[in-house]
């Protein structure tokens, strides 16, 4: 093996892992992935995984177990560097979006007063909710482009590309109508960049795939959607889908409203 090649473990955590899979789905650049870095652990791909010291430790899925909470803090502890890969790892994903009373009440409701034997579940949280995390791959899934970017870049020393500015940046670039102003409930302004607008490029409404945007405004979302007619707990559920535990302290000012 060869010594300078960059150690590179991929893990994966609660989620349905997408975007672990998205790495097999770069069919044509694979064989060149594995031969440019030592993939020491990836467990959907091989199964020599090796649990040592890491250049790189990309982390998908939300923690949701206490046994996933050690397994965390042992990847962390054996990586330089430490990646939340995709929106689950984040922010915490779709499954984070309830509170924790909310949560509670949801895992009562299905599962009751069932023992667990294996592990004891906790609420979904981001993985830096327990350790400190040094870079940030949005997407739900990550795209192909995204992956193979951030892997050259990281394989060359350089930083990773940021998104800091929100879908509506490049919807206007792209001279897209405004969705918001048909009264159809985009989430662009509040959603990170980097998929290149491609739901409202094709007349569709922004879902929030990419998580929050850095300095979003979800007040003005939230009342500008409310007066365009729309049910309080829609405009909750659409924007807390991606969100994960982001906009869940923004939504407890609007609980009592909600009912």
């Amino acid at each position: 093996m060869n010594k300078d090649k960059l150690k590179i473990g991929i893990y994966e955590l609660t989620g349905c892992a997408g975007c672990a899979l998205l790495i097999t789905d770069c069919e044509m650049e694979l064989i060149d992935i594995f031969n440019a870095a030592d993939i020491q652990s990836f467990l959907m791909v091989k199964s020599d995984n090796i649990e040592g010291e890491l250049d790189i430790a990309l982390v998908e899925g939300s923690v949701t177990t206490e046994n996933e909470i050690e397994e965390l803090k042992d990847i962390r502890e054996r990586a330089k560097v430490v990646v939340a890969f995709g929106l689950c790892a984040s922010v915490g994903g779709i499954q984070a979006r309830f509170g924790n009373k909310e949560w509670k009440e949801n895992y009562q409701k299905i599962y009751g007063d069932m023992e667990m034997t294996h592990t004891k579940p906790v609420q979904s949280k981001p993985i830096d909710a327990y350790i400190d995390v040094d870079l940030y791959l949005p997407g739900c899934p990550v795209g192909k482009e995204q992956f193979l970017h951030f892997f050259t870049r990281v394989l060359k020393g350089a930083p990773p590309e940021k998104y800091p500015r929100p879908v509506c940046v490049t919807c206007k670039y792209n001279e897209n109508d405004c969705l918001l102003n048909k009264g159809i409930p985009c989430l662009g302004p509040l959603t990170a960049d980097g998929c290149g607008s491609i739901c409202p490029n094709h007349n569709l409404p922004c879902t929030g795939c990419w998580g929050p945007a850095e300095g979003a405004n979800p007040t003005s979302e939230y009342f500008l959607l409310k007066e365009k007619g729309f049910d309080i707990e829609a405009i909750k559920k659409r924007m807390s889908n991606y969100s994960g535990t982001k906009l869940a302290e923004f939504f407890e000012q609007f609980k009592k409203e909600s009912k």
